[in-house]
Formats: structure tokens, sequence, C-alpha cells
């Protein structure tokens, strides 16, 4: 027969209406769309959409004509650190690289060209640049520091126009609860400004080689790293202090930081630029740290000790030679905060402090430790 079976004349129609119908429902599913997006989108926007009128800002209060024009006045005299140390590359260490060390902020002390900062700033560097609040860029020389002190002194060569004096104000008259500011570079945000009070006087925290500094200025004034070295003013506008330090975790500002007092900093910084300070001494001579190893000991052998010395005032016993041999005297194992392994590692100890500093030496004397404090003493020059 030629009549086709009731199973095929019946498939054929359904195959072809599924998609029809599919189609048309994500056509009228789009219009629907559309139709609600206009009638949505009419509600939103404006085309007449303009810019508001400012409203008038009046007069500043005179607390912020203060503030703006102490910031005037003394950022021309706030400089930005750049702390470099020179690495030797190639195969012959024959082509110097200068290699940032890391940045702080500094002062102009006088017409001079000498620069007052943190010696923490500029210790470790083998050069130093800084920049002026016009970045005008100039390369500057050590002239001295005072690790006890925390306060160090760079000169530049530069013309008088760009070396505008900071004023000083006394830290004797200081009182909790009066206005500071502070100009820094904080995280190398050069010539920003921060506000707060006096926290607290007569404060003490530990230097960098662990000696006290004493009668220090808390503030609240957002003091972060990168503002180390730099002023810390009155409501006057004079320098009352040298931001130096913060109290945090996070080595991030925790609103309590630390100012080195101006009358120390102009006790300090004067005797810096006058002269070169004087090598502080125990008033010892050392084995060799040869001799050191050949004897077995770790530390620094005392050898002899000058009568009248440091050394010799704190009790420190020397070697002894005796028919039979060496009796080895004291050997110093730690001085202030610095563990002593050899005689190089006592003499850049020493390096860190500063004559007349009181200084905790420990002492290893027949296989027992032994603590003594001693007053270091002036080197004798050769």
């Amino acid at each position: 027969m030629d009549a086709l079976s009731p199973s095929s004349q019946s498939g054929h129609p359904r195959t072809g209406l599924l998609p029809a119908l599919l189609c048309l429902i994500l056509v009228l599913s789009a219009l629907l769309a559309w139709q609600l997006l206009r009638r949505s989108d009419s509600g939103v926007h404006d085309p007449d959409a303009a810019p508001r009128l400012v409203s008038a800002r009046g007069e500043l209060a005179a607390s912020e004509h203060t503030t703006i024009n102490i910031f005037r006045q003394v950022s021309p005299s706030v400089v930005h650190i750049t702390n470099y140390r020179v690495v030797e590359r190639g195969p012959l260490r024959l082509d110097p690289t200068a290699i940032k060390k890391g940045t702080g902020t500094g002062f102009v002390w006088n017409e001079d060209g000498y620069i007052v900062t943190n010696f923490h700033v500029v210790q470790g560097g083998q050069r130093w640049r800084v920049t002026f609040a016009d970045n005008t860029v100039l390369e500057a020389r050590a002239v001295g520091g005072s690790a006890s002190n925390d306060l160090a002194v760079l000169k530049v060569d530069a013309p008088a126009d760009k070396l505008k004096k900071i004023a000083l104000g006394t830290s004797g008259d200081l009182q909790v609860g009066q206005t500071v500011l502070a100009i820094g570079n904080p995280f190398g945000f050069d010539q920003t400004l921060t506000t707060g009070v006096i926290s607290g006087l007569d404060r003490q925290i530990s230097s960098a080689n662990g000696v006290p500094i004493r009668n220090v200025i808390q503030t609240d004034a957002a003091i972060n790293p990168g503002n180390s070295g730099g002023p810390l003013l009155d409501s006057a506008g004079r320098m009352i202090g040298v931001n130096t330090a913060i109290v945090s975790p996070s080595g991030a500002y925790a609103g309590i930081g630390f100012a080195v007092p101006v009358d120390t900093v102009n006790e300090v910084v004067p005797r810096l630029i006058q002269r070169p300070a004087a090598r502080p001494s125990l008033g010892i001579e050392l084995w060799s740290d040869a001799q050191a190893r050949w004897w077995g000991e770790t530390g620094a052998i005392i050898r002899e000790v000058k009568a009248d010395g440091a050394a010799a005032r704190a009790g420190l016993k020397p070697s002894v030679d005796t028919e039979r041999g060496v009796y080895i005297g004291d050997v110093i194992v730690k001085l202030g905060e610095h563990p002593i392994r050899s005689r190089r590692d006592l003499s850049r100890a020493l390096a860190t402090f500063d004559v007349g500093d009181e200084v905790a030496i420990t002492v290893r004397r027949d296989r027992q430790l032994k603590n003594a404090s001693l007053e270091l003493q002036a080197a004798k020059e050769q």
C-alpha cells in the first residue's frame, strides 16, 4: 500500500513545531524585557542634570590661618634626605653603584649649609642627597653624629637663598596640651604637615645604641617612617624638638611619637660642627682575634687595663703573664645591647656610643659572667 502509517504521518509536524515555539518565546521575552528597561530607565536619568552651585566658604578659622602660615614659613627650611650605600658590581667589582638605603627628613641649621637630622637616618650610609622644598637636589657630606642623642649633621654647598635656617624655640617651658606641628617626608611623601598636641614631657626612650635619651617630648602628631629627623614646631613656628621615634607594634603611626628636645639639639649640634667628635674608649688593650681563636675564646680578650681608665674604674681584669704562660683576663661578651664575639665587634659597638655615655658591660671571668657599668672616656690620639 502507498498510504503512510499513522506514526509517520504524525511525527513530522511535531518535530518542526517545537523549535518554532521556542523562537517565538525568546522573541516575546526580549520585547518584554526591552519594554521594562525603557520604563525603568525613564525614571533614573535626567537630560537636564547640571553641576550644583558651590556654597560660599567664608573666612578661614584663625587656627587654620595660623597652621597655613606656619607651613609656608617653615617648609623651605625642611629637606628630604636620602641615604645611599655604594655596591661594587661586575666580575672585577669595578662598577660602583649607589643603592638607596633609606630616607628621612632634616632641616637647615644655618646659612653655612649645615643640615641636622637623626643619627639613625644617616647611619650606615656612604653617600647622602638632600632635596629642598623646590626640588633642588644636592650631594651632602657627613660632619658628625651623636648616636646617644640620635642627632647627626650633614653639610651641603648651596647658595644662600636656598639655606633658610629654621627658627629655634626652647623646650624648657613646654606644657602638655600645647599645639604642635610636624613637617616631614613620611613614606617618601615630601613636605607633609601633621598636627597634634604635646601628650607628655620628660619621657625617656632608648637610642639606636641602647643609651637612654632623656627629657624627650611625647606627641600625638602623626609621625611615620620618613618623618625621622624633621622638626616638631610650636604654634609660633619655632622648632621645639626633632622627631625621632614612634611606639608601634607594626612600625606605622599609632598615636605615640617622640622628639628630641630642642635644648638638647642646641647643645649637641654646635659641638658636632665645631670639631670632630672624640672617639669613645674603654681604656684597655686587647689581644688579637687570631690569638683569641688560638685559645678557643669567643669575645674580646682584655690584654691590658690602663690606669685610671674607664675599665680600671669598673674593676675589669687584664691578662697576666706568668712563668707557666698567660693567665687570660676578662673576656668582653656584651657592650650595651651589642653582643661581642670578637675584637672587631667591640670596635663597631664602641662607634655607636659617645664619650661620657654610661654603658653596661658583660665580661666572662673564670667561666662566670659578670656585669658592670662604666663611663666611656675619650680615646687618646696616637
